[in-house]
């Protein structure tokens, strides 16, 4: 088994949801007592949320990068980094460690081409959602058309994921609003939707959907596992 190295903390609450999915996965795999074999790094996001706001993407840069360069000095053979916002540097960090990063998009655009949508929603971030590192990548690398909420919804989006999800505050009134922002996007041809950030999963499900949920942190955190359990 290989030794997974984290980049978390961006929110601890979904990086627990990280650390949790992948040890039962490996238990479910290979049985008894089995677990990951893992190696965390986990930053202080205060840091990086001022630093998101501020645009300083530069600094971020450098932070993924340190963080990365440690789990690889640690052991880790591979770099899961664990939010899909700071997947706007992953390249950068790719070029300056030597173990593989494993893209959170592209094992999401994976599981979305697998069921022949083409046409897919994004939550998200605003940084996510308004950029082109994540929305570019699915669109010219695997072909799909990406929509994502009008500018208030997007406001909406945004301002649950910092202010009560990554807080660990989880509302019933939210979950309403999340659902409402789904059901425009289903209006405006979404066949499916992606939970672009890796705390939505903590407020939205499939089974509240009668579109496709793609998860990411669950979809990013089993490609991992079964990285490290290939042969």
């Amino acid at each position: 088994m290989k030794t997974i190295g984290l980049i978390g903390g961006m929110s601890w609450e979904s990086t627990q949801e990280y650390y949790r999915i992948m040890n039962e996965a490996v238990k479910s795999k290979l049985g008894g007592l089995h677990s990951a074999k893992l190696v965390l790094y986990s930053v202080d996001f205060e840091e990086i949320k001022e630093l998101q706001y501020a645009g300083r993407w530069d600094r971020l840069t450098e932070l993924m990068v340190q963080a990365a360069q440690s789990i690889e000095a640690a052991g880790a053979e591979m770099v899961v980094l664990c939010t899909n916002t700071m997947h706007k540097m992953a390249d950068e960090v790719q070029s300056r460690v030597q173990i593989p990063l494993l893209h959170i998009a592209d094992a999401t655009a994976a599981k979305i081409t697998a069921q022949g949508i083409r046409k897919i929603g994004l939550l998200g971030t605003s940084f996510t959602m308004e950029q082109d590192f994540y929305k570019g990548r699915l669109q010219e690398r695997f072909g799909l058309e990406v929509v994502v909420p009008k500018e208030e919804d997007r406001r909406i989006v945004h301002e649950i994921i910092y202010e009560e999800l990554c807080k660990g505050v989880i509302r019933s009134e939210s979950k309403a609003r999340y659902l409402e922002i789904i059901g425009r996007l289903v209006d405006d041809g979404a066949e499916g939707v992606i939970l672009g950030c890796t705390e939505i999963t903590l407020l939205i499900h499939q089974a509240d959907c009668g579109v496709p949920v793609f998860d990411t942190a669950r979809i990013h955190a089993l490609q991992a596992v079964d990285a490290a359990l290939a042969k």
